[in-house]
């Protein structure tokens, strides 16, 4: 449990809101396209 807390508080450091945050781990622990994180537009 420790290792998802500074998983959620460092994501949340780098800006990203509890919604982003929920379905990212949505997305890692089901594999559901629907949840996968857009890239940001600074990346591409």
């Amino acid at each position: 449990m420790q290792e998802n807390a500074r998983l959620i508080l460092g994501l949340r450091a780098k800006g990203w809101t509890d919604t982003e945050i929920a379905d990212f781990l949505l997305y890692i622990e089901s594999g559901d396209e629907q949840y996968k994180p857009a890239p940001n537009k600074e990346e591409s």
